[in-house]
């Protein structure tokens, strides 16, 4: 049988088609637009994303038996918000993951409502991209569109209900909400309250790996698939990632440099970081997991070769950082494009470039980009160990992990033995392989993780390079607290 996995992101959908043995049969991917209304606002349009998967599925099953096809499985995008109203009609534009608009509902509710009930209530505290904030700023700002809510929903849980007319989400994706008590897997009333919704404005909540439906027989007919597809509740795009690269089971990690970058550290058991850095989540397998996230990572290289290069030549760029520069240079990056999130919660940071000198060149600010990524990862990687985490393995996934200089980097700025999977499809590969499980063709998640992911490189550190670069992270990390006062001024 084969099976669909949807990477719903956050400038494409990429669908990918996998047989039972974990082979990728074909990849389609669509893009679709951004919009940046003000500054540090995000958003889309949920039609947008709609076309591009209900375009992009028949596109996919060319040449292919579609008889064959058993479920769908999604990976999506966290935290955004998508309102529906009694028609079940898309009320106004998606506010997206990386949106920086909420600055003013986040204090309030760490600093009024409290972080610590913020913590007992969903085993988090607010950060500007989680969606309750989104839901606050929306009743204040738009009370109008607010008072039309029927339904809540997050980006890839639009498309399950597209597919299957179902409301649903998974604990995974909903673990962001700041709206789910995560400890006991079900909506927080006391923050439903707080955000002035209902519990029935929430969509029915399931694991990753359980079907919430089949297709509605109009959508089956518009895809050529048939009625009786499964379609999995799949996960946020960050636990879809680690299910597609086996980052389940206590202690595995899971490194992804995708737009944002991602550490993600899975547990047996539910726990929650006193010093509110990391996440604590509800994991696609059914478990847990804890996760840090900082805003901009692979979309800091896109940013510098495209918007200020003016190339799409990436590896040329980065031909001339030999390998004795690496811990050399004296030019350092503060990769906060889009303000920041783990660990710092600082919507005001700003990218900065500092240390340059009239020698500077392009490869070094280059350099100093592809650095600053992997120290500002490097700052929550502290945190986990600050927690006893004693880390020293990860997977590595996303975008940026296609570049033979930044895996070299990231290895040994961290200082961590990193393994590349066989086949790196992201978040699809993990919904795909959600799916397998809601159809039967696995018994758990840990199976079909054992039998389908495989390591196809190891990237290991160099003590000498990890040693200057342990001196050039101690720097590093200097820098934004030197900054932080400055940066709301230049708002």
């Amino acid at each position: 049988m084969l099976y669909i996995g949807i990477d719903l992101g956050t400038s494409a959908v990429k669908l990918l088609l996998m047989d039972e043995e974990g082979t990728v049969q074909n990849v389609v991917s669509k893009e679709y637009p951004l919009e940046f209304p003000h500054p540090g606002w995000s958003q889309q349009n949920p039609e947008d994303w709609r076309n591009a998967v209900l375009n992009g599925i028949p596109e996919l099953l060319q040449g292919f038996d579609a008889g064959q096809v058993a479920g769908i499985g999604a990976g999506g995008q966290m935290h955004g918000l998508v309102v529906l109203d009694e028609h079940d009609q898309v009320i106004r534009p998606a506010i997206l993951w990386n949106d920086g608009r909420t600055a003013q509902e986040v204090d309030y509710l760490n600093q009024t409502v409290g972080k610590d009930k913020l913590s007992a209530w969903t085993a988090n505290i607010a950060f500007a991209g989680f969606t309750a904030p989104k839901v606050l700023w929306m009743r204040k700002h738009e009370p109008e569109n607010f008072a039309r809510i029927r339904k809540v929903m997050l980006p890839k849980d639009y498309i399950n209900f597209i597919l299957t007319g179902v409301h649903c989400t998974d604990y995974s994706d909903a673990s962001g909400t700041l709206l789910l008590d995560v400890e006991h897997k079900r909506w927080s009333p006391e923050m439903l309250e707080v955000c002035g919704l209902t519990e029935g404005q929430m969509p029915k909540l399931f694991e990753s790996y359980e079907a919430v439906g089949t297709l509605k027989p109009e959508m089956a007919a518009l895809l050529g698939l048939s009625p009786h597809v499964k379609v999995c509740a799949g996960a946020g795009d960050n636990a879809a990632a680690a299910i597609g690269t086996g980052t389940v089971g206590d202690g595995a990690c899971n490194l992804s440099m995708g737009t944002s970058g991602t550490l993600f550290i899975s547990s047996e058991k539910f726990g929650v970081d006193p010093n509110h850095a990391l996440h604590a989540f509800a994991h696609a397998d059914g478990r847990h997991h804890l996760m840090v996230c900082m805003l901009s990572a692979a979309s800091c290289n896109k940013w510098l070769m495209e918007d200020v290069y003016r190339t799409e030549d990436y590896a040329a760029e980065q031909a001339a950082i030999s390998p004795d520069k690496l811990g050399n240079n004296h030019v350092y990056f503060l990769p906060y494009l889009m303000g920041e999130r783990s660990p710092i919660n600082d919507t005001n940071a700003r990218g900065t470039f500092t240390g340059m000198t009239m020698d500077t060149g392009r490869a070094d600010l280059t350099q100093a980009m592809l650095e600053g990524v992997a120290f500002a990862i490097r700052d929550s990687l502290e945190v986990a160990r600050s927690l006893g985490l004693d880390i020293r393995r990860s997977k590595l996934c996303g975008g940026g992990a296609k570049s033979p200089l930044w895996r070299t980097i990231l290895a040994n700025v961290l200082n961590v033995t990193l393994e590349l999977p066989v086949s790196e499809q992201g978040p699809g590969m993990g919904g795909a392989m959600l799916a397998m499980v809601a159809c039967g063709a696995y018994p758990t998640v840990d199976a079909v993780c054992a039998k389908l992911v495989k390591v196809a490189q190891t990237i290991t550190p160099d003590p000498e390079v990890a040693a200057r670069y342990e001196a050039r992270y101690q720097q590093f990390r200097q820098i934004y607290p030197a900054l932080k006062g400055i940066f709301p001024a230049l708002l």
